[in-house]
């Protein structure tokens, strides 16, 4: 007699079909497209040329192209450790119990809610040079006028810092959900044994922390390299091409200059920088924290 055959179960599939269509139709469609116009040369007139390797050599030649590289991987290294450290600390601080810590907690998180184009425009109120209240503060202390957002040499800082205190909220969380996790009686055991609290800090919390630091790292690395509302808002890139980023150089490639093999080819540049750069953090971080790769 022949033995029946069981049916397969397709139930699992039909739960993540939804999501396959999305990944396909949103992101692996557009992903092998742009490949494929980086070695075409196309400017929304016409048919696409094919034109192999030369929008990535002919990137390597320019300018504008290698300053805005140079700005990218400034700007990360500025921001990167900054937006690992600052919220961490501020997530101990957070995480203790004191009058007001609820509202602490929200004032100092709340941020990272607001819309760029809000916090950004704001920031442009504060930092005007004639009219905006830290100039204000300035002109009251007998100090002259500022313009950072006009000046090479602090124009990215200015960048820097309004990224720390627009994100700095969202990895705040991630720290205190991992703070309020940790368990206690390892520190009432190191307490017993006489260790102080910067002791409990470096070898329980730190360690213990390590997988958080490694994600945030990574986000941030990845955010750096999309770097683009700051910068649109706040300078436009200027002045003199101090602030322009890759993300803001794809922009003007392909919306302004309407370049769009060049600007697909300047976005699978950041690709390839992103992978180079997120693996080499995540073996030096780890390595760092005790757990290698």
């Amino acid at each position: 007699m022949a033995v029946k055959k069981k049916r397969r179960d397709l139930t699992p599939f039909f739960f993540i079909l939804p999501f396959m269509v999305f990944f396909v139709v949103f992101i692996l469609i557009p992903l092998v497209h742009g490949l494929i116009l980086s070695f075409q040369e196309w400017s929304l007139l016409g048919e696409p040329i094919f034109v192999g390797l030369e929008n990535y050599i002919e990137l390597l030649s320019i300018r504008r192209f290698k300053a805005a590289v140079e700005n990218t991987l400034k700007f990360a290294v500025q921001s990167v450790p900054l937006l690992l450290i600052v919220p961490l600390l501020l997530a101990l601080l957070l995480n203790k119990k004191f009058v007001g810590q609820r509202l602490a907690q929200n004032a100092i998180i709340s941020p990272f809610l607001i819309p760029s184009s809000s916090v950004l425009l704001l920031w442009i109120w504060m930092l005007d040079t004639q009219t905006g209240m830290i100039n204000q503060a300035f002109k009251a202390l007998g100090l002259p006028n500022q313009a950072w957002l006009s000046r090479q040499g602090s124009a990215m800082g200015v960048i820097v810092f309004v990224t720390l205190w627009w994100t700095a909220g969202y990895n705040i969380i991630l720290y205190l959900s991992s703070l309020q996790d940790l368990p206690q009686d390892l520190y009432e055991a190191a307490s017993v044994d006489g260790a102080n609290g910067w002791d409990q800090f470096w070898h329980i919390t730190l360690p213990l922390l390590r997988n958080r630091m490694l994600f945030i790292t990574t986000l941030q690395i990845i955010a750096s390299f999309k770097l683009f509302d700051q910068v649109y808002i706040l300078t436009g890139g200027g002045p003199a091409g101090s602030t322009r980023t890759l993300a803001f150089y794809l922009y003007e490639t392909g919306f302004r200059d309407f370049m769009f093999g060049r600007a697909a080819a300047v976005s699978w540049y950041m690709f390839i920088m992103i992978a180079i750069f997120g693996l080499l953090q995540a073996k030096l971080l780890t390595r760092w924290l005790g757990e290698g790769v």
